[in-house]
């Protein structure tokens, strides 16, 4: 219950953007108010914004009101940065617009993107963006700006910061200042004279104080986000270059990034890495050193070292990406993944050559080897970026993992890194371990934490204490390299910068933001117990997810991100509610549940995609199964026991269920029948399907057809949709799924064979799906006896023509069988067996959930190269949110996980997928006919002895 002015503003504030946008009630203001970093603020008001001039509405009046207000993008910050107890601002995913230049030389962002996406749009032309966080994926161009994100491979040369043309502001008092417009400058030196004379004099006090731009150009020779971008002050003359300077990683306590124009990078194809294992610490930082120095001299070309000590390389040995010999390591052996890049492969060469003759001095326990396999060090890198959470997954149930981030001078980098490992043991850290930037002297030390005791905490800031000293005063590095400072180490800024360079800060705080109103406590924080204040907890709630320490890698690829709640937001809640369960609090934890059962339950996709961006697999997908088991009462179990029981009497009713419909869609036309159902969709409160034009038509299919015996057999195991589901009623398509499967097959010279009771065989999805777990074991056991005996124990291959289900057979199956979906059933058999014709004509494939986590995402698009000269990927979309017939209840899932769709498969003729769900909704949110591939491929092919 809102009070006082936030009452008031809510009110105002509800009549300028869409209340759905608002949320105070207290399950989103707990999901959307927690990020990736280890502290915790409750936010009164949580406002997802579409677009700069909602942000401008808000802060205008949260100025006026004198109420603070937090920007928040990604949420992946780690410092604490993008929290509040006030009014929480959160960039929608819809706030990204984006504009190239002719050139390609730059490209002009709105906040909400992230960095994968841009430099998806910039790949097609050798470019990319020079900022690299290893949360890349996540990160939002909002945040990694405003914190001056960097990364393994940008270090100080291609940051925010160097690679900034110009940026769009809107200022806590409502001012909106375009610094590549002449109009919007000038228009500004008016209206804020006196601002930017502020500005202007504490630039040249700067400047004019010898010792202090000394010291802030010889800290900013290394990476550093502790306090602003005070470099700006001694790099610019033009007070527009210094202000727009200062934004960078502000922290979004100066200003609100509308838009931000990059100069973008080359974007060098051909790589090479190596992961080189070091006898210890020292011996790996002193390699570092001569790499840095020789690479400033331009004897050598190398693009990025990361260093990972004998306990990162333990967090990660068990990967079945790993070599196993790591594992006979000694407790001292220390690694770096080195990469160096070329414009074309001679010079790589060379380049490879360069590098292993640099390093031969250094005592190595393995020989050195570098790959140009892009398969091969894309894992590394992959490895190396899931780094910090794969730690986080190993610690203590209910403790918190705390990452640093420091920078060392580079002629320290071995003492200062024995000296921290010192700090470790003196303090009883025993599980700490480092990894990092090394190239940069940039080092992240992992360690964890328990907060719930006050010892633990006193042990904590004993030992902060002792690394500020060291990183800070002794070795003169960076407390803070690019996490930002946020609340971690805003209390420390003074002792790293001195007084005078700290009072500069303060002046610049005070000159953009007079009242505090912006992020108040990021940065400038005068408690000097900040960083042990508002510490957030991460109590048990279930194994399945019990590991997940709230990083936010898994949300761009959640089909509910811009809908309801991501795989984060739901481990969250269920935190919170565990955490109520067990102090009793049972009706405040019910308050919880019944928000939760739609944002958390209803609109899951179970998809699954969450577990492969998460670093440690963790699968929210599962989560959601659990809970909706827990929830099946003994008569809804009975009910899906007595349709498996009567499976092919249940898709009979369907049949007739589809039927009705499409003869009533005859009957009365499209419009008419949109608003009747639509009309039925409201009368039970979306407890009836959705239907639209991609609805399909009940077909049966005959399975009794003259086959000539043959040497190449096939078990076909036409799914259960595709036996009750044909093509819709606007399908150009002239034959159903079966029988194109059919002539496709038999166009390969393949006898087919059935397996018996087909019509009641069923792999159990619709069943797992939903909770029902006795259904779907006793569907998967009669369709793997089925399929044993069809297949003569595993002789013939097994062909089912519906990924998902194919997936929950792999999964589910105790015997082996070798079963296939469409994809590759076609790349290993039917390319063999048949001739490809492409087509000139383009088309679009997506590739289904279960074919991602199958590893076929590479393998479709090879497919589809076969069948066409144009082949469009859409990059932005991944899980189409249909969740088999999920999206006929709640459709809006469907249409927010397609949002993208229809603009990115522009051009497209034809479409296709292998799962005839997903094809439906689809279809629906790309105006698109999508179907199988097996309709293209058997529209490009011919018989090879034909």
């Amino acid at each position: 219950m809102l009070e006082g002015k936030y009452q008031d503003f809510y009110n105002q504030i509800s009549t300028q953007i869409k209340k759905e946008n608002i949320f105070t009630d207290k399950l989103h203001t707990l999901a959307y108010g927690t990020d990736a970093s280890f502290y915790r603020l409750i936010p009164k008001i949580v406002i997802k914004t579409d677009n700069a001039d909602e942000v401008h509405s808000i802060v205008t009046l949260a100025n006026q009101m004198n109420l603070s207000v937090t920007f928040r993008a990604a949420g992946t910050s780690l410092s604490g940065q993008a929290i509040s107890d006030s009014i929480l601002i959160i960039t929608s995913r819809k706030f990204s617009d984006f504009r190239i230049s002719d050139d390609k030389t730059e490209i002009s962002l709105q906040p909400a993107l992230t960095g994968a996406q841009t430099n998806n749009l910039l790949a097609p032309f050798g470019k990319k963006i020079g900022p690299d966080p290893a949360s890349i994926n996540a990160a939002m161009i909002g945040g990694i700006a405003a914190n001056n994100a960097s990364g393994m491979c940008c270090g100080i040369s291609q940051n925010s910061y160097k690679t900034l043309k110009s940026m769009k502001l809107i200022f806590v008092d409502g001012a909106r200042l375009d610094t590549a417009c002449e109009e919007s400058k000038e228009a500004f030196r008016k209206s804020h004279a006196e601002f930017l004379a502020g500005l202007k004099n504490i630039a040249q006090e700067t400047k004019d104080d010898k010792e202090l731009a000394a010291l802030i150009k010889k800290k900013f020779k290394i990476k550093n986000t502790c306090g602003y971008s005070i470099n700006s002050l001694v790099d610019f003359d033009d007070e527009f270059e210094i202000l727009q300077h200062l934004i960078i990683g502000s922290e979004g306590t100066l200003a609100f990034i509308e838009e931000i124009t990059y100069y973008t990078v080359e974007d060098l194809k051909d790589k090479a890495s190596a992961l080189i294992y070091f006898k210890d610490v020292k011996e790996a930082c002193n390699a570092v050193t001569k790499l840095k120095l020789a690479r400033d001299a331009k004897t050598i070309v190398v693009d990025a070292v990361e260093l990972m000590d004998r306990a990162g390389l333990a967090s990660i040995e068990n990967d079945p990406a790993m070599p196993n010999f790591i594992k006979d390591f000694d407790e001292n052996v220390t690694a770096l993944l080195v990469e160096t890049r070329a414009i074309n492969d001679k010079e790589l060469d060379v380049q490879i050559s360069q590098l292993e003759e640099l390093l031969e001095e250094f005592d190595v326990v393995r020989d050195i080897y570098f790959t140009k396999d892009v398969a091969e060090y894309t894992l590394y890198w992959k490895i190396r970026k899931g780094l910090f959470p794969a730690v986080g997954a190993v610690r203590k149930v209910g403790t918190t993992v705390i990452i640093e981030d420091v920078a060392y001078p580079i002629e320290s980098l071995a003492e200062a890194t024995l000296e921290l490992q010192a700090l470790f043991k003196k303090h009883g850290y025993k599980e700490a371990l480092i990894f990092g930037h090394a190239l940069e002297g940039n080092f992240h030390f992992v360690f964890t934490q328990d907060f719930s005791d006050e010892r633990e905490v006193k042990r904590y800031d004993e030992f902060m204490n002792d690394v500020v000293d060291s990183v800070a005063v002794k070795y003169q590095g960076s407390l803070k390299a690019e996490h930002g400072t946020g609340r971690n180490m805003a209390a420390f800024i003074e002792v790293e910068w001195g007084r005078t360079a700290y009072s500069m800060m303060k002046r610049i705080k005070d000159l953009f933001d007079p009242k505090g109103l912006l992020n108040p406590g990021v940065i400038i924080n005068d408690d000097a117990q900040a960083h042990l204040k508002n510490l957030k907890a991460m109590p048990a709630t279930n194994d399945l997810v019990d590991k997940c320490i709230e990083c936010g890698f898994c949300e761009p690829t959640c089909p509910s991100n811009d809908l309801t709640l991501t795989p984060r937001q739901r481990i969250v809640i269920n935190r919170e509610i565990s955490q109520l369960k067990r102090a009793g609090e049972d009706e405040e934890a019910q308050e919880y549940l019944d928000l939760y059962q739609y944002d958390g339950i209803e609109t899951c996709a179970t998809c699954s995609l969450c577990s492969s961006a998460c670093p440690v697999k963790i699968d929210t997908g599962s989560l959601t199964k659990y809970l909706r088991a827990e929830q099946n009462s003994p008569r809804a179990n009975g009910v899906a026991n007595f349709v498996a029981n009567n499976f092919s009497t249940t898709l009979t009713g369907m049949k007739v269920g589809l039927h009705g419909a499409n003869l009533m869609h005859k009957l009365v036309g499209t419009s008419s029948m949109e608003s009747i159902t639509d009309t039925i969709r409201d009368w039970t409160k979306g407890k009836s399907a959705k239907w639209t034009t991609s609805m399909p038509k009940a077909i049966t299919i005959d399975t009794k057809f003259e086959q000539k015996a043959r040497d190449k057999k096939v078990v076909y195991f036409p799914s259960c949709i595709n036996r009750t589901m044909g093509r819709s009623s606007v399908s150009k398509e002239e034959k159903e799924l079966f029988d194109t499967t059919v002539e496709l097959l038999q166009k390969a010279d393949y006898e087919i064979i059935f397996p018996e009771n087909l019509g009641n065989l069923c792999c159990g999805m619709p069943f797992s799906s939903k909770g029902f777990n006795d259904a779907s074991k006793q569907k998967s056991q009669e369709l793997e006896k089925a399929l044993n005996k069809a297949s003569k124990n595993g002789t013939y291959p097994v062909l089912c023509d519906t990924s998902p289900c194919t997936k929950k057979m792999m999964e589910s199956f105790e015997n082996k069988i070798d079963i296939y979906e469409p994809i590759e059933f076609a790349l290993e058999f039917l390319a063999k067996d048949l001739e490809f014709t492409p087509i000139d004509e383009p088309i679009t494939i997506h590739t289904t959930c279960s074919s991602r986590k199958m590893g076929l995402e590479g393998k479709f698009k090879e497919l589809a190269n076969l069948c066409s000269t144009n082949v469009i990927i859409p990059a932005d979309v991944q899980c189409c949110g249909f969740a088999g017939d999920r999206g006929f209840n709640f459709p809006e899932l469907n249409k927010s996980a397609l949002r993208n769709l229809k603009a990115q498969t522009a051009g497209a003729k034809m479409a296709f997928s292998t799962s005839k769900t997903c094809e439906i909704g689809l279809s629906d949110e790309s105006g698109l006919d999508y179907n199988s591939i097996f309709y293209l491929i058997n529209k490009v092919t011919t018989a090879k002895n034909s």
